[in-house]
């Protein structure tokens, strides 16, 4: 009998043990279902938010041009495809398009970028400036104003040295950006500040962080005290943040 009770009692246990991985492990399929960019092997989505894995796919689409205009489509963003431009190693780009203003922020001057570097500003319009800019405005950002994508040059400007992202198109520097009221926010004239402009420019800084592989402030040095400098490099992953 006491045999009997053991062996009912080690059924028991293993039924047990089963239930609960059956259910962790359905309770992690649907987890993976509505944060597929915060797993390695989801596929990248530009509707959901912003994951652990996010900049590192968006990396991967410096290998994939159809697949990372199929995003754009997907995700509403109105662009028109630019030529490839092969000028002198490492200068160029296969994968240019230039962003069309539709019914989400004018871009300006509208320039050419990589179609990965237009995927992560359609994330960081879409999940970071807008929602920043309700938050602390109560009204959109209509406009952004940089000095520019692509520039075949050196980082720095200098005459030697590793070339800059922007020399393949996978960079913008940002110098302000305009609310639907014409308010703008400019990083040369407000990132010093304590008010809402401050804390506003900051959070979108912060929130650029998660998607882009280099995200450059005037907290970084002299030289980007009136831009946001943005990067998403071809090897993708993450980088540098300050």
């Amino acid at each position: 009998m006491r045999i009997v009770v053991m062996h009912l009692e080690r059924i028991a246990r293993r039924l047990f043990l089963l239930v609960i991985t059956t259910a962790l492990a359905l309770a992690a399929y649907e987890w993976s279902r509505g944060h597929p960019n915060d797993l390695p092997w989801g596929k990248l989505s530009l509707a959901e938010p912003v994951g652990r894995f996010t900049a590192l796919k968006i990396g991967r689409l410096h290998d994939d041009f159809a697949a990372c205009r199929e995003l754009l489509t997907d995700a509403g963003q109105s662009y028109a495809v630019v030529g490839a431009l092969h000028v002198r190693p490492p200068c160029g780009y296969d994968d240019g398009v230039r962003l069309r203003a539709g019914g989400g922020v004018r871009y300006s001057p509208v320039t050419v970028m990589s179609c990965p570097m237009a995927a992560s500003l359609f994330l960081f319009e879409h999940q970071v400036v807008q929602p920043a800019a309700v938050r602390y405005f109560g009204e959109p950002v209509t406009r952004i104003d940089t000095f520019g994508t692509y520039s075949c040059r050196r980082i720095g400007g200098s005459r030697e040295g590793r070339f800059s992202e922007h020399a393949s198109a996978n960079a913008i520097d940002i110098g302000s950006f305009r609310l639907r009221s014409g308010r703008r926010v400019g990083v040369a004239s407000h990132w010093g500040g304590h008010g809402a402009d401050a804390a506003f420019l900051r959070e979108v800084r912060n929130g650029a962080c998660r998607i882009f592989a280099t995200t450059l402030s005037p907290d970084y040095n002299a030289a980007h005290r009136d831009h946001l400098h943005l990067d998403q490099a071809s090897r993708g992953g993450w980088g540098f943040c300050r």
